[in-house]
């Protein structure tokens, strides 16, 4: 095999794989632009909602964020024991209705006699 016979084979090689990594490299941006494309898109949609329009938001606190630091512990214990009691009263209200829906019997815990 005469030497010049290797240079063309290690040209072919080399082109094959340039052109390899070409046509990687062409797939690769096209699924980043969809990728883009759908993130945009997803985008779009979340834009659209207010704040308001967010299904059960929780209540603010009664403090702003980080004034727990200064306030009294009296004050941070009431307002952690009555912001606790809420989120209990509220997800009983939840399992009642639940409950009521499903055509289920009731605990007895969970009825408000008052």
């Amino acid at each position: 095999m005469p030497w010049w016979s290797w240079i063309l084979i290690w040209i072919a090689l080399v082109a094959v794989s340039l052109l390899f990594y070409v046509l990687l490299g062409i797939r690769l941006f096209r699924q980043f632009m969809a990728t883009l494309k759908d993130l945009g898109a997803a985008g779009e949609r979340l834009g659209h909602f207010s704040p308001t329009s967010l299904p059960d938001q929780p209540a603010q606190p009664s403090t702003p964020q980080g004034a727990a630091v200064f306030a009294s512990p009296v004050q941070m214990r009431h307002d952690y024991h009555t912001s606790k009691s809420a989120r209990r009263e509220d997800r009983r209200l939840r399992r009642v209705q639940r409950r009521t829906d499903r055509g289920q019997r009731q605990s007895l815990g969970d009825l408000d006699f008052t």
